[in-house]
């Protein structure tokens, strides 16, 4: 073909494609009111309103409880076999519930186990001076049901715990927080270092214990679960009852980093550049010391003759003995010395996340993520396959709605994510390897784990951007009214706002809503990307016990849901369908429901709690916070200004939305700094994060927060305060870049 000509037709056919569009434009937006094409009134049409009722008549307690009854049939610990198999059974029944696609994500990542040496067992013994055996630990736990026969439950054990044999003197160091090694040293006079350390579980997340003893120069580190914590006074202990037995031991890992430690920050697949597990050690935060895990059935022995100080009243538990803190023992028994022996090995495995989606009709571009890790200790009724079994069911519920017509405006995506018990590694190798399209295309994350912990009312953690969301879908779910006490509320909505207020006295409180900090699979989208998230379950009554006793032990069983939890499954019902109702919310509202004014109210509150604390260092130290507070107005005046554009808006318009929505789904991306929090460079929102020295807690104003912990002892004085006004310039440019993203015009 000549070239003139080539060029020549080229041309043309550019021109008449220009052409078309314009003509569609101009007739667009020339057209007289009430004439839209078909196409445009597709665009701009809200969600099927007859679609939450339908999907919570679907959803159905009987199959959720045969759901659960499946998933625990097994142990399905990470990276061994039933990891594969349940991922694969997973994907097909999506398919067939009749989602659009489902699929395996691989990932190869660093897993711990027990040692395979059946001679190398992790155990604690306490001797006396010449040897003699005192009490030991068991390897595994009592049989106290039908299902501790499984060959495939694996022994307690602590996660990337170093190896090692260490003996010594015996220290109690209650919680193991940081406050509490303070407490030994600064006012009791009394140096952990090179003792073995024993703390209680509970308070603070499994690997700052880990961590704080390391850093107190202890030799190993002892783990037990106190019967305040995990065995109220008064109750049944398992199997006659929910309460752990002497012989339960929690299980858990010790890694503070969240995904695979070999691969920080990038996808753990086959190409991926691995670091030596020696350089993992550093930068992931795995134990240089041993670690183990034992019951109160063996710590009342390791404790009962202690000597020293006798403890704290706060740092007494429910065992009958006057707890103390050592070093060593009383007489006369002062020769006792502890030997603690861990075995454990640290191996690559590939594990599995299962991705299923129902595409958007309208806007499939944007995403609604609902998420819950499948792996277990061991049978993992309660975490996570209580959330699991709910999932399922809420996806078999939105399948049917699909093939009988219906689609959600925006897509509907379902994760299932393997070894986050490990330290969140499916979902984050997940987010490492799409964060670029999920940063700009995730609406929301939903996160399901745990669903019933207990029976006694709703619990959510969530980003101020998602609390509209949760109580609309809490006000159209009935109450299960399963706790002992009945129910008399109509809503679950209501029974929440009664029995957990945020303004405890105030009979029209909302409910409280607390603060993400980590702990599951919400961190790496709201911590890392920016993504609004929520964290939804049913929990039991705190005044009896603060979580379930239970956790992680071999007796977590399908029997402990149906016996003791949950009989009816209505309230692992009433989880799904929340959790369904947000999802559809987000999903299907022609604008998203976020009210961005939740935000600027957040941050007057943590502003005025910074304020509260630290003003009389600040006024010391010659700091202001005027920025802060004008950037926290400016903040609060654009909120105003987008929540009425969301009023005012258009809905004929579908450019005039779309603008509106994508300013609320990155509302969230405007607290997020590249560059990270100091010293922890993973977490990048400068709101919330993790705190420091708890990893399951949450924390305002993290940066300032770490920079003024226990800054009074600190040895550089200036270089403290410099990284405090550091920090606090930093939130201010957070906060005030948030504010401009959100305006109308932008620049």
């Amino acid at each position: 073909m000549d070239g003139s000509r080539g060029r020549f037709l080229v041309a043309a056919v550019i021109g008449l494609v220009v052409g078309v569009v314009v003509g569609v434009v101009i007739g667009y937006f020339s057209r007289q009111p009430g004439s839209a094409a078909p196409w445009a009134e597709e665009l701009v049409r809200d969600g099927d309103a007859s679609a939450g009722r339908r999907v919570q008549e679907e959803i159905l307690p009987e199959n959720i409880e045969e759901n659960l009854r499946r998933l625990t049939s097994v142990p399905h610990i990470a990276g061994r076999e039933m990891d594969l198999g349940q991922a694969e059974e997973l994907r097909d029944r999506w398919l067939q519930y009749g989602l659009d696609s489902a699929r395996l994500t691989p990932y190869d990542i660093l897993l711990s186990y027990p040692s395979s040496e059946e001679d190398r067992p992790s155990r604690v013994t306490l001797m006396e001076a010449d040897g003699t055996v005192v009490v030991q630990s068991q390897v595994e736990e009592a049989p106290l049901d039908r299902y501790q026969d499984d060959p495939n439950i694996v022994p307690p054990f602590n996660a990337y715990s170093a190896s090692g044999d260490v003996e010594g003197e015996l220290v109690y160091v209650n919680y193991g927080r940081v406050e509490d090694f303070f407490h030994l040293q600064r006012d009791l006079n009394i140096d952990p270092a090179g003792k073995i350390c024993i703390a209680r579980y509970g308070s603070i997340f499994r690997g700052d214990k880990a961590e704080k003893a390391e850093q107190f120069g202890c030799l190993g580190l002892i783990i037990y679960s106190d019967p305040a914590d995990y065995s109220a006074r008064g109750y049944p202990v398992y199997p006659d009852g929910s309460m752990l037995p002497p012989s339960g031991v929690q299980r858990g890992s010790l890694m503070i980093a969240i995904g695979d430690p070999l691969t920080p920050f990038y996808p753990a697949n086959e190409y991926a550049y691995r670091l030596s597990e020696e350089d993992a050690k550093i930068d992931a935060g795995l134990p240089g010391i041993p670690v183990h895990p034992i019951g109160f059935g063996v710590g009342i022995e390791l404790l009962r003759n202690l000597g020293g100080n006798e403890a704290p009243a706060n740092w007494r538990g429910d065992l009958n003995i006057t707890y103390r803190t050592g070093p060593g023992f009383q007489q006369p028994h002062t020769g006792r010395r502890v030997r603690l022996q861990v075995n454990v090995q640290n191996e690559v495995k590939r594990t599995y996340n299962v991705i299923g989606v129902i595409e958007g009709s309208v806007e499939p571009d944007r995403y609604v993520i609902m998420g819950n890790h499948r792996d277990a200790w061991v049978f993992g009724s309660v975490d996570p396959s209580s959330g699991t079994a709910v999932q399922e069911e809420v996806a078999r519920a939105f399948g049917k709605l699909k093939q009988e017509g219906w689609r959600p405006r925006r897509s509907l995506v379902f994760a299932s994510w393997g070894a986050e018990e490990y330290g969140l590694i499916g979902s984050t190798e997940w987010v490492e390897e799409y964060g670029k399209v999920l940063g700009e295309r995730a609406v929301a994350y939903l996160n399901v784990d745990s669903a019933a912990v207990g029976n006694f009312t709703f619990k959510s953690s969530a980003s101020p951007a998602m609390f509209q969301s949760v109580f609309d879908a809490t006000k159209k779910v009935p109450d299960p009214g399963v706790n002992p006490a009945g129910s008399s509320y109509s809503s679950v909505y209501d029974s929440w706002a009664a029995k957990l207020p945020k303004d405890e006295g105030d009979p029209n409180s909302l409910p409280k809503i607390g603060q993400l900090g980590s702990g599951s699979d919400y961190t790496p989208f709201f911590q890392h990307l920016g993504i609004s998230s929520i964290s939804i379950n049913f929990q039991g009554d705190p005044a009896v016990i603060n979580f379930y006793a239970l956790y992680h032990s071999s007796y977590e069983t399908f029997d402990l849901v149906k016996n003791f939890i949950d009989p009816e499954f209505k309230v692992h019902q009433a989880v799904g369908r929340v959790l369904a109702e947000m999802a559809l919310d987000l999903a299907d509202s022609l604008v998203l429901p976020i009210d961005p004014t939740a935000y600027s109210t957040a941050l007057q509150d943590i502003a005025g709690s910074v304020r509260t604390e630290y003003s009389t260092q600040f006024d010391a130290q010659g700091i202001s916070m005027e920025y802060l507070d004008s950037a926290v107005d400016n903040f609060t005046t654009a909120a105003l200004r987008l929540k009425n554009r969301m009023t005012d808006i258009d809905r004929k318009n579908p450019l005039a939305v779309r603008l509106v929505n994508d300013q609320l789904m990155q509302l969230e991306r405007g607290f997020i700094d590249p560059l990270g929090l100091p010293g922890r460079e993973w977490y990048r929102h400068v709101v919330y994060a993790p705190s420091a020295h708890n990893s399951y807690a949450g924390q305002a104003f993290p940066g300032l927060a770490d920079a003024m912990f226990d800054i009074e002892n600190a040895a550089n004085q200036t270089q403290r305060w410099e990284e405090v006004k550091k920090q606090l310039a930093v939130i201010t440019y957070t906060v005030q870049s948030a504010s401009t993203a959100i305006e109308e015009g932008g620049l």
